[in-house]
């Protein structure tokens, strides 16, 4: 009897139908040939560390860093009866072999090898490693399995990712929790990340916007922007810095003959998107459906493992392997009808053969799996889910694309001259719509130019002055921040400049998503909308913590080497021991630092615990009073308010009250100016109490962007 072994029960039961394993047991279907079981993730993790010393217990800078020998495992408590299960089948005398059939990833390669130890097996073992969950591709797996040893470079960068992780989380959060009393979460991935996100805080916060001023002049069938030619920064070439200015340039033209200087067109050429790997498609997904990276891969999951309907998400290639053209070409065919037409209209050349590229099909571009795409049957696309409908349409739609030629159009730029002054205007003539047409929805309209010549002349109808204001950097979105990761903090949307940073961002496809919900959850970040900013406690975080955790650069250098130990390339003993010496150096930090820094009270740590806690929660603002009735005004981790709420008084500010329109989160500072003077300018806006709400304004804008209802009345 051969045992498979899966990753999670619905994977199970879709290679057991395929292996015509229909005998139902207690955690496995059997047949007559093969037998499967599954995990449900992991049934197997690393010990704490009081498991390992119960001196570990209490938490004491003395007993730092903990660095044990090897990390013991045990048996997860709350699947326990499943892991029995494996071990009893996978140790059974009838077992001739094993097939590991986890998900064909780290993890993946992790959870089974972790099983495989704890159960003291000793069968050997095959590989199962696909990239969809099709019948067909279950079949052709089992037809190409591989021993496992041939993984064993997966496994070792599996395992040092794990107790990496274990060293740098354990002694880095005791330390820092002992030294700042306060309870503090610090990863080898999750810190760094923070830290992208503090930066970001940082320049919002130290923003200081600059008025200026722009003149368009009307010429009848067209307009044009004023700019200094002789402007070193092409982007600040129509700024003009004063109003006086501007309305001098605005009256010197109006009603003055213009003249067409210069009409020069460029040919351009914007090749098709790649297809996506996970980090790609998450950040696609949050930009055009709003998703944020966790509802992405979980739907894309979905896809891949409920409906058979993409091939495997958690990739980091966005290439397909040359032997893949025969059933790309049958994916085509095979797409849902609505997508037909436009496969359809791919360039094909003579006897149905694809056009293909380096940029689709490049074997060397290939890591554990290709690039994500839909299967080769047709997926059910009425019965998906809205979600799933809407990010599968984004794959098939990128499938056809890649295939579609360039679009191609000539950028236009026209210069017009009046009363010595320049003005230029933007347009573009579309030649080759391309790879676009596979896109309707997303066309943009330029605005049409007439047929301009130089010498070319026309009049200065209106010349109007526009006031604008310079906007502070926007807060990150789950796109910029996964972008961010995956180049070790560096925003990169070059291709090219994006693939030589491969394997050195933080962390991986598979776990960014769970990152940045990890740093939400923990309380160091919060989202609004589709904006994701640093909270006062992350920033507080960062502010003390060494380089050597933060950096982004510096962590990414992990990744690449964990990446390297996957590909034979590099000794895990080496790894490990630069984890051992960053844990001990970050336990000494934390003992040494002169550092000072104040985190909320509701996160002290104290002997009586939750009851400690709870009471520390509520605290007074020294010195602030309620405008209402006089009392004190208190703090929660919510909002400030009146002390005397229950006496009747409801004077309430909400932290994250003005969040939603762009506004700043409220602090002990902000309520003490506000209450003081009524009316706070910041370096994005104004925050004002107006008509018995407390409401924030743009710099730049008119009228406020967010507003929230209070009771007020000033005394």
């Amino acid at each position: 009897m051969i045992v498979v072994v899966a990753e999670k029960p619905s994977v199970g039961r879709d290679i057991a139908r395929v292996l015509g394993c229909r005998e139902k047991g207690e955690g496995f279907l059997k047949g007559e040939d093969y037998l499967v079981t599954w995990a449900v993730g992991h049934l197997v993790t690393l010990c704490e560390p009081d498991e390992i010393d119960e001196k570990y217990k209490k938490w004491r800078m003395e007993d730092l860093p903990i660095l044990p020998e090897s990390i013991p495992t045990k048996v997860i408590s709350k699947t326990k009866s499943q892991f029995s299960v494996i071990k009893k089948l996978i140790n059974g005398k009838d077992t001739e072999k094993l097939i590991c059939a986890t998900d064909a990833g780290r993890e993946g390669e992790l959870i089974f090898r972790l099983i495989y130890s704890q159960a003291k097996c000793k069968k050997p073992v095959d590989r199962l490693w696909i990239s969809s969950m099709t019948d067909e591709a279950i079949r052709e797996g089992f037809a190409a399995l591989k021993p496992a040893r041939e993984y064993d470079g997966l496994y070792r960068s599996a395992t040092c990712r794990s107790e990496a992780d274990w060293l740098v989380g354990m002694n880095a959060s005791r330390a820092f929790t002992l030294r700042f009393d306060a309870l503090l979460s610090i990863g080898r991935v999750q810190t760094p990340t923070l830290a992208i996100l503090v930066k970001r805080y940082h320049e919002i916060a130290g923003f200081k916007p600059e008025d200026y001023f722009t003149v368009t002049a009307d010429f009848g069938d067209y307009s044009g922007q004023w700019f200094d030619p002789k402007a070193q920064d092409e982007k600040k070439a129509s700024r003009i810095p004063t109003k006086e200015q501007a309305d001098e340039i605005a009256k010197a033209v109006k009603g003055k003959p213009a003249r067409v200087q210069s009409v020069t067109a460029e040919a351009k050429k914007e090749l098709p998107p790649q297809l996506y790997d996970l980090t790609s498609l998450q950040r696609e997904a949050n930009r055009k459906l709003g998703f944020t990276a966790d509802k992405t891969l979980k739907t894309a999951q979905e896809l891949y493992e409920k409906w058979k309907a993409i091939t495997y998400p958690r990739t980091d290639s966005r290439y397909l392997p040359m032997d893949m053209i025969g059933r790309t070409v049958q994916t085509l065919h095979k797409l849902p009808q609505q997508y037909r037409g436009y496969a359809e209209n791919i360039p094909w050349k003579d006897g149905g053969k694809l056009p293909i590229s380096p940029r689709i099909f490049n074997n060397e571009k290939i890591s554990d799996h290709h690039a994500i795409i839909p299967t080769p049957q047709t997926a059910p696309v009425d019965k998906l889910p809205a979600d799933a409908q809407k990010l599968f349409d984004m794959i098939a739609r990128r499938l056809i694309a890649v295939f579609y030629p360039a679009h191609e159009y000539d950028a236009i730029q026209v210069i017009t001259e009046s009363q010595g002054h320049l003005f230029k205007t933007a347009g573009r003539t579309v030649r080759v719509n391309g790879w676009k047409d596979v896109y309707p929805s997303d066309r943009e309209e330029q605005p049409a130019l007439p047929a301009l010549q130089e010498g070319d002349g026309r009049t200065v109808g209106k010349a109007a002055v526009k006031k604008e204001t310079t906007k502070p950097p926007a807060p990150h979105t789950d796109a910029s921040l996964l972008a961010a990761m995956e180049n070790a903090g560096r925003e990169l949307e070059d291709e090219k400049l994006r693939e030589q940073m491969k394997g050195s961002g933080l962390g991986t496809p598979a776990t960014r998503a769970a990152i940045i919900e990890r740093l939400i959850q923990v309380g160091y970040a919060s989202r609004r909308g589709r904006a994701i900013s640093a909270t006062e406690k992350g920033v507080s975080l960062i502010a003390i913590a060494p380089e050597e955790i933060a950096s982004p650069e510096t962590t990414g250098k992990w990744e690449l080497a964990l990446d390297e130990i996957a590909r034979n390339q590099r000794d895990t003993r080496r790894f490990m021991e630069g984890i051992r010496r960053l844990s001990t150096f970050l336990v000494d930090y934390a003992r040494d630092t002169k550092n000072e820094a104040s985190f909320p009270e509701e996160m002290r740590r104290g002997k009586k615990g939750a009851a400690k806690r709870k009471s520390a929660a509520v605290q007074a603002v020294a010195g602030v009073k309620c405008p209402l009735c006089g009392r004190d005004v208190q703090e929660n981790t919510k909002a400030f308010g009146c002390s005397g709420w229950r006496e009747g008084c409801h004077f309430t500010l909400w932290k994250d009250g003005l969040r939603r329109g762009g506004g700043p989160m409220l602090n002990e500072k902000l309520v003490r100016l506000l209450l003081e003077k009524g009316e706070v300018k910041g370096s994005t806006g104004v925050i004002a109490f107006r008509d018995g709400q407390l409401a924030f304004t743009p710099n730049g804008q008119t009228e406020p962007q967010a507003s929230m209802r209070i009771t007020y009345e000033k005394k």
